[in-house]
């Protein structure tokens, strides 16, 4: 009888609760330790920018040096200049040729067939026939290696139909990323339009974009010269792709990216670089020749090597199980959103940074997945450096009276 009485007190105490509002815990679960609640103050997300004082000589029209994976700004040049980019403006295609295959809307296997419009594209070519068809991994290389406009039109229409629709996403995924100072009006760079332009920032944007999301894209762009085999009405023959980015021979730890070059844009160039754990992106436009954008890029890579260290904590350390109050389970498992990364340009001593584990003690089912439940905050010499989310790796429902309920009379007749 005097467990029966507790068993309607306990119910009771669950359905006051519960209509209350209130999340005390009532049962017994394995004790959590968490970090005091920190006030998170407003942070802005500046990236360090050590070029105000740095003449590095340049004589092109605008630079940028950008370290990848923490997308800070080291040197700069006129970077917001709006300038024609010729084929730079593949790197976005590419971008969202590899958005397709991550979303499996294709395949690398997958066959394109090269349309009138887009074998009636002049400049850099591949020479597609129409009707030709070739497989979405060739026309990358055609694109990265060759830089094909008719590669990138037949990839353009593969994927959106027509290449006014493609160029609407290109400009769609620029606002996304924030690249104010970019309007595309073709896929490939070849028109002559004043109202097709970006930025030597935005450029940099777009290929830290496309080279850390999709790092097997230096696959291909490592790629010095491949043959592909043309297979149209007139029979077989062979083409022979030849890289036009000449910093693969000319500058250790190059990974590629992208070259272009027209009448009206002169001579332009991404590069992208790495040494060590140090991943660097030397953007270059209008540079007065092909050489010196080569050899200006090397110049911001050179200065960029020299004078950065990268941090990178691979291995954070293990989480918690953070309480959830009014949920169908008491605790929710934790993972980390991402890598934290750190720049350096003053040649700190990693060994200094301290971490601190935050977790937020007022979670409150239902919590979606990825939901952000505490912070890891990262110090160096007292500084506070960064921080990287911690959410939640599952989805937790919120309680009913009878999910209470159940785990009440669990708990009374002590059933695991």
């Amino acid at each position: 009888m005097k467990k029966f009485i507790n068993y309607l007190l306990m119910t009771c105490l669950c359905l006051s609760l519960l209509l209350s509002g209130e999340s005390k815990n009532i049962y017994a679960t394995e004790t959590v330790n968490s970090e005091e609640t920190v006030q998170e103050e407003e942070k802005t997300d500046e990236k360090t920018t050590t070029s105000e004082s740095v003449d590095l000589g340049l004589t092109s029209g605008a630079a940028v040096l950008m370290e990848a994976s923490t997308g800070t700004i080291i040197y700069e040049k006129n970077a917001d200049e709006r300038l024609s980019p010729a084929s730079i403006t593949k790197i976005m295609t590419l971008l969202l040729i590899f958005e397709a295959l991550e979303a499996q809307k294709i395949s690398l296997t997958n066959e394109a067939t090269t349309s009138a419009h887009a074998k009636s594209m002049g400049g850099s070519q591949v020479y597609l026939e129409e009707g030709e068809k070739q497989t979405i991994e060739t026309l990358i290389k055609c694109i990265v290696i060759a830089s094909g406009n008719d590669a990138s039109v037949t990839m353009a229409e593969h994927i959106a139909g027509s290449e006014t629709e493609f160029v609407n996403m290109m400009n769609q995924k620029a606002a996304e990323l924030g690249m104010t100072n970019t309007n595309f009006e073709d896929c490939c760079g070849l028109t002559e339009s004043t109202n097709h332009y970006t930025s030597a920032r935005d450029v940099a944007i777009m290929s830290r974009e496309l080279s850390v999301k999709y790092p097997e894209i230096h696959n291909y762009a490592t790629i010095w010269m491949e043959d592909i085999v043309h297979v149209t009405n007139k029979g077989s023959s062979e083409f022979t792709l030849s890289n036009t980015n000449k910093l693969l021979r000319q500058y250790d730890g190059v990974t590629g990216l992208k070259t272009g070059s027209t009448s009206i844009a002169k001579y332009c160039l991404s590069a992208t670089a790495r040494r060590g754990d140090v991943d660097l992106i030397a953007v270059i436009l209008a540079g007065p020749e092909s050489a010196v954008r080569f050899n200006e890029a090397a110049t911001l890579l050179n200065y960029g090597f020299a004078n950065t260290q990268v941090y990178q904590d691979e291995e954070p350390g293990a989480l918690e199980m953070v309480r959830v109050k009014k949920g169908v389970t008491d605790l929710v498992s934790t993972e980390y959103e991402n890598t934290f990364s750190y720049l350096s340009t003053t040649g700190e001593n990693f060994d200094n940074i301290k971490k601190e584990w935050i977790y937020d003690e007022n979670i409150i089912a239902p919590v979606e997945e990825g939901q952000q439940v505490g912070r890891l905050k990262y110090s160096l010499d007292g500084k506070e450096i960064g921080e990287i989310a911690i959410v939640a790796s599952e989805h937790v429902d919120m309680a009913t009276y009878f999910d209470c309920l159940k785990k009440m009379w669990k708990q009374f007749l002590k059933i695991e």
